[in-house]
């Protein structure tokens, strides 16, 4: 039953175009599509109840049982979070796009079967408990919102912001693939559950400081954390759905979703400490400052969502001190940390999933997202203002809005993170308030050019290329949801606490019991340090907004050759430069060049490795002795395969080239092998056969005279070709390193079933391989295929013409 929901979406996504076919016309194919994610949200609202009680769920799903390949899906506090925002959200924004997107000039049909592959792609990921499942999902978040982000394809910024999100985000997939592996070479298990079981054998091994950063790699650039997070911005070609959906509740949580449940792995470390919480406070800063530099509302919003997810990293290797103090009173007040991490991951789902939403209603109606040409627009749209006002308020991270309480809290542990006295935490602690708190002032600043630059000041329609009016009810839905939840939280934010963030806290810090923390979320603490830093970027941050046209144009002007996306773009064309002049240097349409370069390749590869290796050596104690019989079969051997090099005709040449493949099989029936003799006859028959065929259709050999010219590399290559290949026979011969396998294919009949052991080793012991092998000469013959008819099509119609 579990699973018939977490698949929902990529089973759904089969039927997408079939009811944009039939129905389109009529309704919008999202009013199919919202059923799903609404039926997998109320779905994995009954787990609430039971999972709050401390109750968790495993569900197996046999796949490959042989190689302990099942799909493994464990349902507890953290995933469940996770599971109902990718839902939830999800709902909302595909209602939001039932009346943004249109159903009469857009592919919708294209535009869902993405949105659900994504949505089933994130499910599967969060709710992963095989290491190499888990990955799986991973990447195909990553193809999926490729196709999200170049949606408009035929826009050139759309397909550069997708190439960019994909190859940064696959590359760290590829890191952390690595640190999979080396995690499952240390815990001998593929289960994450399992490991967490068996920490000593993890967390003393010399591997795992290795597996950490390669698991860091893939987290990061996922979560767009500093220096990776480039391709976020670029993201903004998707539609504004879209923009809303990656960006507030899913691909750049996955990130965080690892993290998290990675912190009892790999917490309490130094080094994960300072990776996670110092990227983390760098991304809060640069985020912060690289939003105050945009014009367009999307990019303003795109290094806003960088700069809160520095923060929520942050919080996450605070809150990963915790495994390091353990149950005590330190471990307690950093395990809070790591709550409001899990806090602050809610409420920016909500207020930036709203304000999102909010900046595709102003490019909607306006037709522009430009700052400098909107103003005013509270006249003409103050419901959409008021939505503005509530999500961009509680960004700022003041009352009575839900930011305000996890920023409190942010402030709280970063105080507390100065006073560690751990990792060097004594003389440099300091940093990560100050940090916070200048970063903070930025982002209040940011915002309010946000709500008060877009919706104040002097309405101008003659700047605008449309007529304003409020957005239409149904575009309003969503974010008025958010908005809401936004309000909500803040004045009940302990039911939130109780059921959703506890048990996911208890996930992620299993060694503390929760009744060690005192999780109660108030709006007062007294006057305390915190409230004094909040009062503080209020106060500096009203004054630099108010004088914000002076210094932000300065910041505006920062030189582009300085910036991540300069270095970025100049790597990627230096290495296109690169990779172009290299291929243009060995292609040279000579097949003879192409034959050298392999096999010299081959000849030095080979011939080193036997050099550096030892491997040169000859045993011939127990070799069979050479009969008559086997010295006639080479010798007709070397006769054939001198007339296939000399034969002035195609047909004696195909005829020797046979006779070369049955000597072959001569010699398999002397070495008492009738079933490798009987294969090899017809695979020699069958090809002699297509041979003739073929060549019966070329055009017959001129007789001509000419004089081969003699080549000392032809002849160098030639024979270095040759004795390489027969040392590395004769040493493998003298080489016995192992035990042969013979021995277990030889009982093929009992094992497959198969009297014939060459169908055996083929269909059974290698039937994967087979498997592929038929697909990729399948796909090579329809590719000819293709080729052949587009030819004749291509004559047919220069006949015509």
């Amino acid at each position: 039953m579990f699973y018939t929901f977490i698949f929902l979406p990529l089973i759904s996504a089969l039927f997408v175009p079939l009811l944009y076919k039939h129905f389109n016309r009529r309704v919008h194919t999202g009013w199919f599509v919202l059923v799903v994610p609404l039926t997998i949200f109320i779905y994995l609202l009954q787990y609430i109840p039971s999972v709050a009680a401390g109750d968790t769920y495993k569900y197996t799903l046999s796949w490959i049982p042989s190689l302990d390949m099942n799909i493994v899906s464990y349902v507890d506090g953290l995933s469940l979070l996770f599971g109902l925002l990718i839902s939830g959200v999800g709902a909302l924004v595909i209602v939001y796009s039932i009346f943004y997107m249109s159903k009469i000039r857009e592919a919708l049909h294209n535009f869902y079967i993405y949105l659900l592959m994504f949505m089933g792609a994130m499910l599967g990921l969060v709710f992963s408990d095989h290491l190499l499942v888990l990955y799986g999902f991973w990447e195909l978040t990553s193809v999926s919102s490729f196709l999200l982000i170049s949606y408009w394809y035929e826009r050139k910024s759309s397909r550069q912001g997708a190439l960019k999100a994909m190859l940064i985000t696959v590359l760290g997939g590829f890191g952390m693939l690595a640190g999979f592996i080396m995690m499952i070479m240390m815990a001998d298990t593929y289960s994450i559950r399992e490991m967490l079981a068996n920490l000593e054998s993890i967390q003393n091994h010399a591997l795992f400081i290795p597996a950490m950063l390669c698991v860091l790699l893939g987290a990061f650039t996922k979560s767009a954390q500093f220096p990776f997070g480039i391709w976020l911005p670029d993201a903004m070609e998707a539609p504004t759905p879209v923009s809303s959906y990656l960006h507030s509740a899913t691909m750049v949580k996955a990130g965080i979703y690892l993290v998290a449940r990675m912190t009892p792995i790999f917490g309490g470390s130094s080094v994960w400490f300072w990776l996670v919480a110092g990227i983390g406070i760098i991304t809060l800063l640069y985020g912060s400052l690289t939003a105050l530099r945009q014009t367009d509302l999307k990019a303003m919003l795109a290094y806003s969502t960088i700069s809160q997810l520095g923060l929520i990293m942050c919080l996450l290797g605070v809150g990963s001190l915790a495994v390091y103090f353990g149950a005590s009173d330190s471990g307690t007040v950093f395990g809070v940390a790591g709550f409001a991490a899990l806090f602050h991951l809610f409420n920016h789902s909500t207020f930036k999933g709203s304000l999102f939403m909010v900046v595709g209603i102003i490019d909607h109606e306006t037709g522009r997202r430009d700052i400098r040409y909107l103003g005013g627009l509270m006249q003409v749209m103050p419901i959409t203002f008021t939505i503005a006002l509530v999500g961009g308020l509680s960004m700022a991270g003041l009352p009575p809005f839900n930011g305000f309480l996890s920023k409190e809290m942010f402030f709280a542990a970063v105080n507390e993170v100065s006073q560690a006295g751990i990792f060097g935490l004594s003389k440099i602690g300091l940093l990560f308030p100050i940090t916070a708190w200048v970063a903070s002032i930025f982002t209040f600043v940011y915002c309010m050019i946000f709500i008060f630059k877009t919706f104040g000041g002097k309405y101008r329609p003659e700047k605008l290329t449309r007529t304003v009016h409020e957005a239409p009810w149904g575009m309003l839905f969503s974010p008025i949801i958010l908005g809401l939840l936004v309000l909500f939280i803040f004045f009940f934010p302990n039911v939130l606490g109780k059921y959703i963030l506890t048990p996911a806290l208890t996930a992620m810090l299993p060694t503390t019991p929760m009744s060690a923390y005192d999780l109660k979320i108030s709006a007062w603490h007294g006057l305390n340090l915190e409230l004094v830093m909040t009062i503080g970027v209020i106060v500096i941050g009203l004054l630099l907004f108010k004088s914000s046209k002076r210094w932000v144009q300065a910041m505006r002007n920062y030189p582009q050759g300085l910036t991540l996306n300069h270095w970025y773009n100049k790597g990627l064309s230096g290495t296109e430069r690169f990779s172009s002049s290299l291929t243009n240097g060995y292609m040279t349409g000579s097949l003879r060049h192409y034959l050298i370069y392999t096999f010299a390749f081959f000849v030095i590869v080979l011939i080193s490795s036997l050099l550096l290796l030892y491997g040169i050596r000859f045993d011939f104690s127990n070799d069979a002795a050479i009969s008559i019989f086997d010295v006639g079969l080479v010798l007709m051997m070397v006769i054939a395969a001198g007339t296939v090099l000399l034969a002035g005709n195609r047909i004696v040449a195909i005829v020797a080239l046979g006779v070369l493949g049955y000597m072959v099989s001569m010699f398999f029936v002397i070495f008492r092998a009738p079933d490798l003799a009987l294969t090899q006859m017809v695979v020699e028959t069958v090809s002699t056969l297509l041979f003739l065929l073929c060549f019966y259709h070329l055009p017959k050999l001129k007789k001509s005279m000419e004089r081969i010219p003699f080549k000392l590399t032809n002849l160098i290559v030639s024979i270095a070709m040759g004795l390489t290949v027969t040392l590395l026979g004769l040493s493998a011969n003298g080489h016995k390193l192992f035990e042969p396998i013979t021995s277990f294919f030889e009982n093929a009949f009992e094992l497959a079933g198969a009297k014939n052991i060459v169908n055996a080793i083929l269909v059974d012991f290698r039937g994967f391989d087979t498997m592929l092998e038929i697909s990729v000469l399948a796909i090579a013959g329809l590719g000819v295929y293709i080729l052949v008819h587009q030819r004749a099509k291509g004559r047919e119609q220069h006949e015509h013409e």
